[in-house]
């Protein structure tokens, strides 16, 4: 990634902005924002064009919930899963050409991110927010009645369960990517790829190794990507092994994104990018200040990733009955809170650049904010 601006200006919550603006009812079924993608492919692309039109360099694929699991949970089968992931890769493209049509940009000033939820994603009630993944992917399944654990227990019947959730979830994300790699047009349109709202160290791990194999695999594979995690009320959601009352915290995850290699000597890739998304603004300030604090310990001089930050619109989400409670952060102190952000990230160095963006209920007008605020600053940035 490189830019000549100050920061590169991400899009919304796509699936959120298809419910509150294009009146599609996304969020109660399985495939959330990938459904209208065999559909109503037109309304995909006026979503695009729609934050694109609001000032956005970088357009998300409507694929974040995509995979065979999902669509095979939903009643389609694996061909039609392929064809709606590459799918909407090319609804992207398309809107991506049109837009630049229209402004006469260049298709090289707008960036096309393969948008790729966690495991989490793909389970009902989505995991995200809890981390509960269901054996082999974790310790057990969420339950809306029982405790709910997602760490594995201290000892070797624990490290071998953890290794086997590491290779269970490496091949989940390696289905993934090959579906879209096996498609050479797909493939070339694609700029950088994102892993989002990762709840658990296991599974960033897992992404590092599926990306170093693609790479291996793939002439084109050493595509550009990120990786965010969320925190949840300020606190990241996978508990420490044995200690069921304490979350891992922001070091932690620094040390899972950037170790040399895993516990079982698998080789990993390096994310280009790190950050939070799909979390309340209200904690990114002490969130970014560790990650400035964790991240040279692990990464040293020479690198320098990029800080990737799109937080929520404040609203939160009842996973189980798939609904919204209206929360803060209606006021356009979200926009300047992470503006301040990237103004003190810009003279650090930390970072070798920052995107911001928004995720879920933060529509064109949260991101037409941000391209506004990012052309009053002053040209002495």
């Amino acid at each position: 990634m490189s830019a000549q601006q100050p920061f590169l200006v991400l899009d919304g919550g796509f699936g959120t902005t298809l419910e509150d603006i294009f009146h599609v009812d996304v969020s109660h079924t399985a495939l959330w924002s990938a459904k209208p993608i065999l559909e109503q492919p037109q309304v995909i692309i006026d979503a695009h064009l729609a934050f694109l039109r609001a000032g956005a360099d970088l357009l998300s694929t409507a694929t974040y919930q995509c995979s065979y699991r999902t669509f095979q949970r939903a009643g389609y089968s694996d061909a039609d899963a392929r064809t709606a992931m590459t799918r909407a890769v090319r609804l992207a493209d398309e809107a991506r050409r049109k837009y630049c049509e229209e402004s006469g940009k260049a298709l090289s000033d707008i960036k096309l991110v393969l948008s790729l939820g966690p495991f989490g994603a793909t389970l009902s009630p989505a995991q995200e927010y809890d981390g509960c993944y269901p054996p082999p992917f974790g310790p057990q399944a969420y339950s809306t009645s029982g405790e709910n654990v997602n760490a594995f227990p201290v000892g070797s019947e624990g490290d071998e369960a953890e290794s086997r959730a590491v290779q269970a979830l490496v091949d989940f994300h390696l289905e993934r990517l090959r579906v879209f790699a096996a498609d050479e047009e797909v493939w070339r349109a694609i700029d950088i790829i994102a892993f989002e709202t990762i709840p658990v160290l296991r599974e960033i791990t897992a992404v590092r190794v599926a990306m170093a194999k693609l790479a291996a695999e793939v002439a084109d594979g050493g595509k550009a990507w990120w990786l965010s995690v969320l925190f949840p009320d300020g606190k990241f959601p996978e508990k420490r092994r044995g200690e069921p009352s304490a979350s891992h915290e922001v070091a932690d995850v620094v040390r899972s994104a950037f170790a040399a290699r895993t516990s079982d000597g698998d080789e990993m890739a390096d994310p280009d990018g790190v950050g939070v998304n799909c979390t309340d603004v209200s904690h990114y300030s002490g969130l970014v200040e560790a990650l400035q604090d964790a991240l040279p310990s692990y990464t040293g001089d020479s690198v320098r990733p990029w800080l990737v930050l799109y937080p929520n619109g404040g609203d939160v989400y009842d996973p189980v009955s798939r609904t919204w409670k209206e929360g803060s952060g209606k006021e356009e102190a979200w926009a300047d809170k992470l503006v301040d952000l990237a103004t003190h990230a810009h003279k650090t160095t930390v970072w070798g650049g920052v995107v911001l963006g928004g995720c879920c209920r933060c529509g064109p007008d949260k991101i037409r904010m941000l391209a506004d605020k990012r052309s009053c600053l002053p040209q002495s940035w």
